[in-house]
């Protein structure tokens, strides 16, 4: 049997999965890390562990299937989007990376606005630069970190600098170099004249290429700390979002995934690049030439559970999280949460807002707590899914993806607060499902991500379907949600 290698460098942890050229999966592991936050502004990761964290991985995978090695025609993959790993000549890192949850770079971005107009910016990336992303990083450490901008001599997003760790060979991808904010979208390339404007140097960015484009091979030094065979190709891979929507077989519109990782998406297929004119949400490069994607992305997701489950309620795990959140009714009587713990992008790209807990009474109990929150995450999802709507983006299925996907509660509250019918995937995995077969797209065993769509992904059984009463009371909590925020803004700044 052939297999294909898919590795997924999220927020919280990565993974590498083995996939089967018949869509099998032989198997998957995973080791967990977490955000750096010194201040409540920062978000940053050591890169040297995460790379520590995925030789682990292979070597344990590769140790519970020792003729597979041999038997890997290509690796790729998927990783958390818009970050900065900056790095010397040498290829060491200057610093930690500034991952897409930091928020110091507000100033940068004025400098930006300061440079070149907003009008062109948004023509031409089809994008506002927010916080966390690469290009806003990139200025705050040019201005704030001049010693450490100084040695830099690559800029790479978080999984190039695995794929680099890998074979010495800095490159990235179009799905992923799109979320860095200095991307020409339309022209899938570098957006090569405001890089100068800005005055940044042209080669501190890495070659881009298309996701199944050949990226290197393993080395010999990283075929001994990893026991994979030295020369199996690399290809480049793609941003999470993006892998995402290929593991579930969304590589041409009329299909919308609703992932909650870390943070949380609603994001679909494009055949051109269409944009919100208020530049609330972000289209991207897809897989493959000719697509792209439209996203409506929250800061929070997960993380907001494991927040409250580390720092308030310091329960065991989430499964007892959510099956106490289960007990308490739909609308959480009355207890409202705004999920905004680090800033928000889409529907409201604000920096400085923050969370609330509205509406609280001596009545209220952790049941109350854990369910409001995840209540108020699918809101914030809800804001951007009628973002889509008014723009007239129409699907006719909507797949739940990521962490959210595996608990019943979490794909009912979607169904009720969406009013849409939620299906399950059929790999829990996504990603590195996307990433793997994106490995085997880039080796030639697919022609095209639809005929591997065909071959590797596996549709789920579960369907949620929304109920008529929950449905009511989540409306008439969505209404308040917006209030919430609307009326809170000026208090946030």
């Amino acid at each position: 049997m052939e297999y294909y290698c898919g590795i997924d460098l999220g927020t919280s942890s990565v993974k590498v999965m083995l996939l089967g050229a018949d869509g099998a999966v032989l198997g998957t592991e995973a080791a967990g890390y977490d955000m750096i936050k010194k201040t409540p502004c920062e978000a940053e990761q050591d890169m040297e562990y995460l790379w520590q964290q995925t030789k682990e991985c292979i070597r344990a995978l590769l140790g519970k299937h020792p003729g597979a090695a041999a038997d890997i025609r290509g690796i790729s993959f998927s990783g958390q989007m818009h970050g900065m790993a900056a790095v010397d000549k040498n290829g060491k890192p200057v610093r930690n990376a500034v991952i897409w949850a930091d928020q110091r770079s507000q100033d940068a971005i004025g400098h930006i606005w300061d440079t070149i107009s907003r009008e062109e910016w948004n023509r031409i990336t089809l994008n506002t630069p927010c916080t966390g992303f690469l290009i806003s990083s990139l200025l705050w450490m040019r201005e704030h970190e001049p010693e450490r901008y100084a040695k830099t001599a690559k800029v790479m997003l978080p999984k190039d600098y695995i794929r680099f760790c890998m074979c010495g060979e800095a490159a990235t991808d179009v799905t992923d170099a799109s979320s860095t904010g200095i991307f020409d979208v339309k022209k899938r390339q570098w957006a090569w004249e405001l890089i100068d404007r800005l005055g940044l140097q042209r080669e501190m960015f890495p070659v881009c290429g298309e996701a199944f484009e050949r990226g290197g091979s393993v080395s010999a030094s990283c075929s001994k700390e990893t026991g994979i065979r030295e020369g199996t190709p690399l290809f480049l891979g793609g941003g999470d979002s993006m892998m995402q929507l290929a593991g579930n077989g969304i590589i041409k519109p009329g299909i919308l995934s609703c992932n909650i990782g870390t943070a949380s998406q609603v994001a679909c297929a494009l055949d051109k690049p269409v944009y919100d004119t208020g530049f609330r949400t972000n289209t991207f490069c897809h897989t493959g030439r000719g697509l792209w994607e439209i996203q409506g992305s929250s800061l929070t997701g997960g993380v907001a559970l494991k927040w409250l489950r580390d720092n308030m309620l310091h329960m065991r795990d989430f499964e007892e999280m959510t099956s106490l959140a289960g007990t308490a009714p739909a609308g959480s009587d009355g207890l409202l949460f705004l999920p905004y713990l680090s800033g928000e992008r889409c529907p409201c790209n604000d920096p400085n807002a923050r969370g609330i807990y509205f509406g609280m009474s001596l009545y209220h109990s952790r049941e109350h707590l854990i369910r409001s929150t995840m209540e108020g995450v699918i809101f914030g999802l809800k804001g951007s899914l009628e973002i889509l709507k008014d723009m007239g983006i129409r699907f006719d299925r909507v797949i739940a993806s990521g962490g959210g996907a595996r608990g019943q509660l979490f794909r009912e509250i979607q169904a009720d607060v969406f009013e849409a019918e939620i299906h399950t995937a059929g790999e829990a995995e996504q990603a590195c499902v996307g990433a793997a077969m994106t490995a085997a797209v880039g080796c030639g065993a697919f022609s095209s991500y639809e005929e591997a769509c065909g071959v590797l992904t596996r549709p789920g059984t579960e369907v949620t379907v929304p109920d008529k009463e929950r449905v009511k009371i989540y409306r008439e909590g969505f209404a308040r949600f917006q209030e919430l925020y609307q009326r809170n803004k000026t208090l946030f700044s």
